[in-house]
């Protein structure tokens, strides 16, 4: 499929169709408390770092899109933050807030639609965000990356799980495989990238799952176990991710 690609910026009329990606995330992702700091604005202030792919034989068909967002990355990747995805939206926010402009640029999200997944898609829209992020003049692009096949293997470390390679030496996960074959290096893990907390009756409404006992409770596309504590009558997911380098 060849894909044509447009930032927020250039083509505002097709915001709307950014919207239109059904089952693209499971319920509880969507319930981050620091998430509208960047995504209330990302149509707006951020409009040149967010970009929407239709088809090329279809315009009207969205078939991606890709979220990024100015950040001041540090000089030693080492010191990437350990709560990384959290960590970009509300320093890119405070920046806005105080009249700055990061730096380098952070990816925050490329989604696309599910119906479209593994089909060799994902490479042409991390290399488009590459490209608009050099564009706009920026030579370091870096990434809380969301590992894909983690739910896979919940109880797995991750700090393990994020160095694991196959033999041809590419990471085992599809989409670090992906960074990693558009040029990027894998620099450590973020291991509480993204907080998210409800009540017991939220998470129920959220995954469908009773979350009547104490302890681990493996839920559907989370990385990790949520820990349910039904004393306090709250859980916790605390969701690690992978920080990755690219040096445009």
């Amino acid at each position: 499929m060849r894909l044509d690609f447009a930032t927020f910026a250039a083509r505002p009329d097709l915001i709307p169709l950014a919207n239109q990606f059904p089952g693209g995330w499971h319920e509880f992702m969507y319930h981050d408390p620091v998430a509208p700091l960047y995504f209330d604005q990302a149509d707006t202030t951020w409009a040149e770092y967010a970009l929407i792919a239709t088809d090329a034989a279809d315009p009207t068909r969205p078939v991606a899109r890709a979220y990024s967002v100015p950040f001041d990355v540090p000089a030693d990747p080492a010191d990437l933050p350990p709560d990384g995805w959290d960590r970009v939206v509300l320093t890119s926010a405070l920046e806005l807030a105080a009249g700055r402009h990061g730096g380098q640029v952070s990816a925050l999200e490329i989604t696309i639609q599910p119906e479209l997944r593994g089909k060799g898609l994902a490479g042409q829209v991390l290399n488009a965000m590459r490209d608009n992020v050099k564009r706009l003049g920026h030579s370091v692009l870096v990434a809380p990356v969301r590992p894909s096949a983690k739910s896979d293997v919940p109880t797995e470390p991750i700090d393990e799980y994020a160095f694991r390679v196959r033999a041809d030496g590419l990471p085992v996960d599809p989409w670090l495989r992906v960074h990693v074959r558009a040029g990027a290096e894998i620099v450590k893990v973020a291991p509480r990238s993204m907080t998210i907390a409800g009540t017991l009756a939220e998470w129920r409404e959220w995954t469908g799952l009773p979350f009547d006992a104490p302890g681990p409770v493996v839920v559907p596309g989370a990385l990790v176990p949520v820990h349910c504590d039904p004393v306090q009558g709250v859980a916790v997911y605390v969701e690690p991710n992978v920080w990755v380098r690219h040096q445009l």
